[in-house]
């Protein structure tokens, strides 16, 4: 996913009311800028960090900005949860995820039961429903999440089951918006229920694949698929 224009440059003041951050532009202006990402975001904010933001040329929208990136410790942490979603559409459309090619129709956001998928893929011989979720939390080599509990996430893995009972493909991908880590895990210690449910889907036979982001101002584009734990027993 390549920005269509650049980014505007500045530093990082304070998150508040959950999606509202306060920014300081390099021109000394302090802006609104709104964030989509719902969780915790620990790990992710640190005063005075550099940042990367959308201006947004909306008269509907209150706020004009949309913060995109963060620089954590050297490296650029993807914060957009809207574009893991875009990434995994457009990676399985051009056939460029080597265990999600083969597929001649992709759509975003089906319906399955009372669930919406991020992404359906289909050909002539299967129907594959595909999740989506966006990591940022960094605890030592793994990715973690979620940094929050999700019943809704809990949802959608408990549809990907119903999903695969019925013989149809169930992916669950985990982007990492970030380089600084080398192994996925469920955050156990922050939302058990989910990463037990997690652990259940996969053995249930739902897919499970957590793919790092390679961040930048200039795009974002899908890495390479980390390996990943799902035993609390080996998580140090």
């Amino acid at each position: 996913m390549i920005f269509p224009k650049p980014l505007v440059h500045g530093k990082f003041i304070r998150r508040y009311k959950r999606f509202l951050t306060d920014m300081e532009l390099d021109h000394g202006e302090v802006v609104v800028a709104h964030t989509s990402n719902s969780g915790s975001m620990k790990s992710c904010l640190e005063e005075g960090a550099e940042v990367f933001l959308t201006h947004v040329d909306d008269p509907k929208r209150k706020t004009k900005y949309t913060w995109e990136m963060i620089k954590i410790n050297g490296d650029w942490v993807g914060i957009n949860t809207a574009v893991p979603n875009i990434l995994v559409y457009e990676a399985v459309l051009n056939q460029e995820i080597e265990a999600l090619k083969g597929y001649t129709t992709v759509k975003r956001e089906v319906k399955f039961e009372d669930s919406r998928f991020d992404v359906f893929a289909s050909n002539e011989d299967e129907d594959c429903f595909i999740e989506v979720k966006n990591v940022s939390l960094k605890d030592g080599k793994y990715a973690r999440f979620p940094d929050a509990v999700t019943t809704r996430g809990k949802k959608h893995l408990e549809t990907l089951m119903r999903v695969k009972a019925e013989g149809k493909r169930a992916v669950m991908v985990y982007v990492i918006q970030r380089s600084d880590v080398e192994i996925f895990t469920p955050a156990f210690d922050i939302d058990p229920d989910y990463a037990a449910t997690l652990k259940k889907a996969y053995e249930s036979g739902v897919e499970v694949y957590p793919i790092r982001a390679a961040v930048s101002p200039e795009k974002i584009e899908l890495a390479d698929i980390l390996p990943f734990q799902l035993s609390v027993n080996s998580y140090q």
